[in-house]
């Protein structure tokens, strides 16, 4: 991704988003999120280069800082919170299109960053189901939404999916994880054990008092 079309077009793809020029100058375009009016991808050229202005969770701003020189602290905006991507083409479009995301789910504190965060919390050897981390979420009734957001999940390695179990203590699809056994796999090496194909539940399962958003 080295162009502003390529960038102003991915930030539209997200649900309820618009483009706007609010300063009546056209190198600078910036995609809100419709309803709040909050921006959430920001783009204008400097020094020869399209650039993109992105929120950022502190939690990740110096990751991103420091595992790209195209990734600096925000041109013109706080740099605690705020992120700056130079397209000179070094960024893999995946990492440029997470980065994005990332920014419109903290515009709009979706379901889905709730879901991740609240999954994050699960601690190790532990396992919460699908209705724990709804409620865990802010809404019991979007259990559904939980298993459709872990199969999306951005971040294996940082939001442990493999914890997430059903009702019953039964485990995800070998689609989920990416083959047959892997989620067992994972669990076996925090020491969960399965029995009959299920997680125990009296002796696995977290309490959701144990665990809170931060």
């Amino acid at each position: 991704m080295t162009t502003r079309e390529e960038a102003l077009a991915f930030g539209l793809s997200f649900p309820n988003t618009c483009q706007d020029a609010p300063f009546h100058d056209d190198n600078w375009q910036l995609v809100r999120v419709k309803g709040s009016r909050k921006a959430f991808l920001w783009t204008y050229e400097k020094d020869g280069y399209v650039n993109l202005n992105v929120k950022t969770d502190p939690h990740w701003r110096d990751f991103w800082r420091s595992t790209y020189q195209a990734v600096t602290a925000g041109w013109h905006q706080n740099k605690e919170h705020w992120n700056t991507i130079i397209l000179d083409g070094t960024i893999p479009d995946e990492d440029i299109r997470r980065m994005i995301a990332e920014s419109y789910d903290l515009v709009t504190n979706s379901p889905e960053k709730r879901i991740y965060e609240a999954v994050r919390q699960v601690p190790k050897g532990r396992v919460a189901t699908y209705g724990q981390i709804a409620e865990l979420a802010g809404n019991k009734k979007m259990a559904r939404a939980v298993g459709n957001a872990l199969r999306r999940c951005p971040d294996p390695d940082t939001i442990p999916c493999h914890r997430v179990v059903n009702a019953k203590g039964e485990l995800s699809g070998a689609f989920a994880f990416g083959g047959d056994g892997v989620q067992e796999k994972l669990l076996a090496a925090e020491g969960i054990e399965l029995t009959n194909g299920r997680v125990d539940l009296k002796k696995y399962a977290c309490r959701i008092s144990d665990c809170q958003i931060k």
